[in-house]
């Protein structure tokens, strides 16, 4: 710990608990504003994204998107091409090399620019005075921010403890690749770790019983499903899991199907049901902190806790668990704590990506969260296949939903299922901040044969047969 931060007797302006996206985010916005800051890290520095999570996942994902490339090409005439797995081994490795090179030169490189932070180690919680402590020491702060993230959940299923499982981290440490899997979840995580394996040579089946993506869009989780089943991903959705049970070939998932119960095999099973949040260290009754009713620590809208002086931000809330809201919550955390809670939490715009293949990317309210809301609601629902840059691409797989009020005909909410539509939602996001309506949008000159330009078509096709258009028609 250095003596840069604290002053003569040992405080800090603020202390951070956490040391990932959030932790940092928090931790540098408040030494830039001049405050003295406590930053404390238990464990691996650098939380999720890039130790677990989007780091290591992306990279997997795109190594697998070469492999299925020479499929995707026979939809061309006169094309062959080939790829195979020579040493899955040497993947894992390379992917856990760029893991542990971007752990230092976004975190561990970080902390000695940033003169105001000191890095303590070790495991904080609240004592019996409400006091915050790093190992039973007492930590001097001023205010507070929590950020000490999240961690994979586990389902109570009879048996689960007795059966080999793995979470969203351990399934990418294996150096053998499992010649059949079993993926429990169909959220984001078991929908992209799903098409790894399976793009790898994996025999996957998805089990789940809300379908897949089942926030989504329904058109969307139904025509993922669709192109999933069509590369050989099987997804069963079920009643209930009754029980897990293992012998020598491995892994027996019994379920409560519609016709009855129905056992799954496979050699390995992978549990993707969702993430708790780390705070059964922190003691926070004894701070008197609330969390909700899924461990999340409850916040209001300045990122404040039910305890004076106290924020809390990114997954250890329990929702928005997205790294770049984790960062941007614990920007406004620090910022309230030091400035005075002038800044306001606000997720209407804020985008979501699910890196499968199509990629899923949505903005905004959905149909139903319109209609909840209280809107007169219109949507309007363009095929793929009406996107002059699919047809080039010989790739209509997908399609792009929007809802706007009928009144106003001001858009509300973005949804597009596309093989690059994670790149074209942040064009809906700017449309939904900027207040436009879909006539606007649907005036708006968009450049030909991209994806991006089916956001034109769809807010055409609120008033208009797009069919009946040529290429570029305003």
């Amino acid at each position: 710990m250095s003596d840069c931060c604290s002053n003569g007797n040992g405080s800090y302006d603020l202390a951070v608990v956490g040391a990932g996206s959030a932790g940092f985010s928090a931790a540098i916005s408040a030494a830039e504003d001049g405050a003295r800051v406590a930053l404390i890290g238990h464990g691996v520095i650098g939380g999720t994204c890039v130790n677990v999570g989007c780091v290591p996942s992306k990279a997997m994902i795109r190594a697998m998107d070469v492999m299925h490339t020479p499929r995707a090409a026979r939809r061309f005439d006169g094309i062959e091409a080939e790829a195979r797995i020579t040493d899955w081994a040497a993947l894992v490795r390379q992917k856990q090399a760029l893991v542990d090179d971007l752990r230092v030169a976004k975190y561990i490189d970080v902390l000695p620019q940033h003169n105001g932070i000191a890095y303590l180690e070790g495991e904080a919680s609240f004592g019996e005075d409400g006091g915050l402590t790093v190992d039973g020491d007492p930590v001097s702060a001023g205010k507070i921010v929590l950020a000490t993230g999240s961690r994979p959940y586990v389902p109570d299923i009879p048996g689960m403890d007795e059966v080999r499982h793995h979470d969203s981290t351990s399934i990418l440490e294996l150096d053998q690749l499992p010649s059949s899997l079993i993926v429990i979840g169909g959220g984001y995580v078991g929908v992209e770790l799903a098409q790894v394996f399976a793009r790898a040579g994996t025999r996957v089946t998805i089990v789940t019983r809300r379908g897949l993506l089942p926030e989504a869009e329904p058109e969307i989780g139904e025509a993922l499903a669709r192109a999933f089943e069509a590369e050989g991903i099987a997804v069963r959705t079920v009643a209930s899991y009754l029980r897990a049970t293992q012998d020598e070939p491995g892994i027996t998932l019994t379920v409560q199907a519609e016709g009855g119960e129905a056992r799954l095999r496979a050699e390995e099973l992978l549990l993707a049901t969702g993430r708790v949040p780390n705070t059964e260290s922190l003691a926070l009754a004894r701070a008197g902190i609330e969390t909700n009713g899924r461990g999340g620590i409850k916040v209001d809208d300045r990122m404040r806790t039910s305890r004076a002086g106290v924020y809390a931000a990114g997954d250890v809330t329990g929702r928005d668990q997205f790294v770049y809201m984790a960062a941007y919550g614990a920007r406004l955390a620090a910022k309230n704590a030091l400035n005075g809670d002038s800044l306001v939490y606000d997720n209407s715009t804020m985008p979501a990506v699910v890196f499968s293949d199509p990629q899923v990317a949505s903005v905004g309210l959905t149909e139903t969260a319109a209609k909840t809301a209280g809107h007169d609601v219109r949507t309007s629902v363009l095929p793929l296949d009406a996107v002059p840059r699919a047809l080039a691409a010989r790739d209509t797989r997908g399609l792009i939903k929007l809802v706007a009020d009928g009144r106003s005909k001001r858009l509300l909410g973005a949804h597009i299922l596309a093989p690059e539509g994670a790149d074209s939602i942040q064009t809906a996001a700017m449309a939904l901040k900027a207040g436009m309506t879909y006539e606007e949008l649907g005036a708006m000159i968009f450049p030909y044969l991209t994806t991006v330009e089916g956001l034109k078509l769809a807010a055409q096709t609120f008033e208009k047969d797009v069919a009946a258009l040529s290429c570029c028609a305003g």
